[in-house]
């Protein structure tokens, strides 16, 4: 397992040895606040996001009008006026704020099963220029492709969180790397010391979404889940509530909390189902930032700034 992890890590292009990083002591660098962003409402974005920060360039003088443009689009704005929400441009710019308080430190999503850890990791691994790696991927190539629902079959749920352990461990001596974790990651003590060598982010989704989004699916694939009969929602709603007692305490434990339903409130969505992968990955990029801002502040005494 070591072996074949290491394999993995070693020839990894972008993945950088820790002992080879230089870091910088948090806080050693201070960061002026930035403005709260205006509020986003139901998919549009007002020009403010744009506008150039006149703290920057006081004798920069700005138009009524701003061409910003993207790749392939591009808008000519007026002042005042609505622009349509751009996803991707607001998930890059969250990405470039939030950067430089990483220091290249990894980040862990952890969540219960079909939060969407691997969707959303990918997203920001993307933006930020950092490797994405599923460490359930990762236990399956070591196991030589046995998938995890086997390795459950076949050695028990104790051996497979063994090798999920073994996985953290390796991966908390990278940096820049975003790591979707198992749903049962949370549970042994000794993972959150490995993950908390870089920010754990918990995707908090509400049980009834999960239990959809797997029924639609299929339980296959979800060990913990396959094996009960009946209607597939009613089932996976009903074992999902019983890992929830035993793991929801354990998630608390991440340093950002992104909630799916606090997002669709702030957005105006009715379900949280309506969210884009996309905008739950700028709120995760928020929590970070709050997160790191906060460590940033405790860990340089005002006397030293």
């Amino acid at each position: 397992m070591e072996a074949a992890i290491a394999q993995r890590v070693q020839y990894h292009p972008s993945w950088v040895d820790s002992r080879k990083f230089e870091v910088k002591r948090l806080g050693s660098l201070r960061f002026s606040q930035r403005v709260k962003e205006e509020k986003r409402f139901g998919g549009l974005v007002t020009l403010a996001h744009l506008q150039p920060d006149k703290r920057n360039d006081q004798r920069r003088s700005v138009s009524s009008e701003v061409s910003c443009s993207d790749n392939n689009s591009s808008v000519l704005l007026k002042a005042g006026s609505i622009l349509p929400f751009d996803e991707d441009l607001i998930l890059k710019k969250k990405a470039e704020e939030v950067r430089p308080y990483l220091h290249g430190r990894s980040m862990y999503l952890v969540g219960m099963m079909g939060s969407g850890k691997t969707t959303v990791g990918k997203l920001m691994s993307k933006v930020l220029g950092y490797s994405f790696f599923d460490c359930d991927t990762l236990i399956e190539q070591a196991m030589n492709g046995t998938s995890v629902a086997e390795i459950f079959e076949l050695h028990g749920e104790s051996f497979f969180r063994g090798k999920e352990t073994d996985a953290l461990k390796k991966l908390s001596s990278m940096y820049q790397v975003v790591v979707s974790t198992g749903g049962g990651a949370v549970i042994r003590p000794i993972n959150w010391r490995y993950m908390n060598k870089g920010v754990s982010i918990w995707l908090d989704v509400p049980l009834e979404a999960l239990a959809h989004r797997i029924a639609a699916v299929g339980t296959d694939s979800r060990p913990l889940l396959h094996d009960e009969s009946g209607d597939a929602y009613t089932v996976a709603f009903k074992r999902l509530s019983t890992i929830w007692d035993e793991r929801g305490e354990a998630y608390t434990n991440a340093n950002a909390r992104v909630s799916l339903e606090n997002i669709a409130v702030k957005l105006g969505y009715k379900d949280v189902s309506d969210l884009t992968p996309t905008e739950i990955a700028i709120e995760a990029f928020e929590q970070v930032q709050s997160f790191l801002e906060k460590e940033e502040t405790v860990e340089i005494p005002d006397g030293d700034l």
